[in-house]
């Protein structure tokens, strides 16, 4: 988690909202990412979208079987989503998101068993620091106007 919070520092030092996100396999990183969303102003250029991408590019494979992907913040519906396609065994997130994470917060996808996988899921994980990077990057913004 500590490297997916470096990716998150690099993010807001380009104005992108605080996110960052590895994935593991075997024990080494495969990929790194961070939101890209103002930079690149398309709206799915989350870190996690971002670093899957570079995941599936290095594996030459969509399905990250024996991945773990680490991320700061707890995955959205799209982000979600595309953890359950590519197949990743499981996932690590720091914050909660109460407006839009769904992974146990305002829903949970990966407990749809309708789905054709469901990936382990553990939360909270330096939730204080992921969360506290968020809360200063908006009360800023909020201040800047």
């Amino acid at each position: 988690m500590r490297l997916a919070l470096v990716k998150a520092l690099k993010a807001q030092t380009k104005q992108e909202v605080p996110v960052g996100a590895i994935i593991i396999k075997d024990g080494k990183v495969v990929a790194r990412a961070h939101n890209k969303r103002e930079s690149t102003q398309i709206a799915t250029a989350h870190a996690e979208l971002l670093v899957i991408e570079k995941a599936c590019a290095k594996l030459k494979s969509w399905r990250l079987e024996g991945c773990v992907l680490y991320v700061t913040l707890e995955p959205c519906a799209m982000c979600t989503g595309a953890t359950i396609l590519s197949r990743v065994d499981g996932i690590v997130y720091g914050a909660s998101d109460p407006k839009g994470g769904c992974m146990g917060t305002v829903m949970d996808l990966t407990q749809i068993k309708a789905f054709n996988h469901q990936p382990w899921v553990i939360s909270g994980i330096l939730k204080e620091e992921c969360g506290q990077l968020l809360t200063s990057f908006f009360k800023n913004k909020r201040k800047q106007g």
